[in-house]
């Protein structure tokens, strides 16, 4: 079986860059991915094609589709489909500077950038709002499971299915409520990361608790916080063994299926959303042969 890309299963970096591509009407797409394995390792560069890309070379990947938008009761969960995912990660903001730069220059002209994010570790792993993220990731087997397509699902095994959303906070909403709200809007406490027994049922981790749907919808999140000038957030990330998962928590986050909006709502909004299927690795480079049929 084909290796993952291997930092889908890694701790999130210090530093990291994310960059949205969309294709070129008329280039020669599958000249330009040609330089796609000798750039993309899964350990330092993860990549991932979106639903449209694949189907413009002629192929097609089970599971992959485009991200759903979603209409809440008084939100919308907006869908900006991308052609082209690639997640740089490293500990030197120039030299991540430097190999995005030299990534768009080898995809160039057949893919133009839409969106470049710089994005950075905070604290332990947490959120701009100080509270930890991925508190409930699975771990070893278990990531693996949710994480990684095995043999015999449609997909080829050793790759994975990501979703990416950029959320931006609002502070100014955040930092009008008490500690207590706070946590209620969470659902744990900040100060020591435990759950609350009786927050409300618009606390986060109520409305996502993955044990909870049928069937149990585990995904691996690597999500980072992001900022540029006054405005800040976090890049969402969640890699899965397929979209199943991950679709079933951001509905019940709308409220879709109890008019119960998750509280996240108060204070954040997702500006992006997008699918992508991130391929295996053979050998160390990027295995691209699933779209040659």
């Amino acid at each position: 079986m084909p290796g993952c890309q291997s930092a889908i299963l890694e701790p999130i970096p210090p530093l990291a860059r994310y960059l949205s591509f969309v294709a070129t009407p008329g280039a020669d797409l599958r000249g330009a991915l040609q330089e796609l394995p000798a750039l993309v390792d899964g350990a330092h560069c993860v990549a991932g094609f979106g639903h449209s890309l694949v189907a413009r070379l002629g192929s097609g990947i089970a599971g992959l589709r485009s991200f759903p938008a979603l209409q809440g009761t008084r939100l919308t969960i907006p869908s900006t489909p991308a052609d082209l995912w690639i997640w740089l990660r490293g500990d030197d903001a120039g030299e991540l500077f430097h190999r995005a730069r030299h990534i768009e220059a080898a995809l160039a002209p057949a893919f133009e950038p839409v969106e470049v994010v710089s994005a950075f570790r905070h604290g332990a792993g947490d959120d701009l709002s100080g509270y930890e993220d991925g508190t409930e990731n699975p771990q070893g087997d278990d990531a693996v499971a949710a994480a990684i397509v095995g043999e015999g699902a449609g997909a080829p095994p050793g790759s994975s299915f990501v979703a990416v959303q950029r959320w931006v906070h609002r502070f100014d909403l955040f930092d009008a409520m008490s500690r207590d709200e706070q946590d209620a809007v969470i659902g744990r406490r900040r100060d020591d990361n435990e759950e609350i027994d009786d927050a409300p049922p618009s606390a986060h981790v109520k409305r996502t608790a993955q044990e909870s749907f049928e069937p149990e919808a585990f995904v691996v999140r690597r999500s980072m916080p992001w900022s540029d000038g006054p405005r800040a957030g976090l890049v969402f990330v969640s890699f899965g063994s397929s979209f199943d998962a991950f679709e079933a928590q951001l509905r019940r986050m709308a409220g879709i299926e109890d008019d119960i909006e998750d509280a996240l709502f108060r204070f954040t909004r997702p500006e992006t959303g997008a699918f992508f299927w991130c391929p295996p690795v053979r050998g160390g480079r990027l295995d691209l042969s699933a779209l040659a049929r």
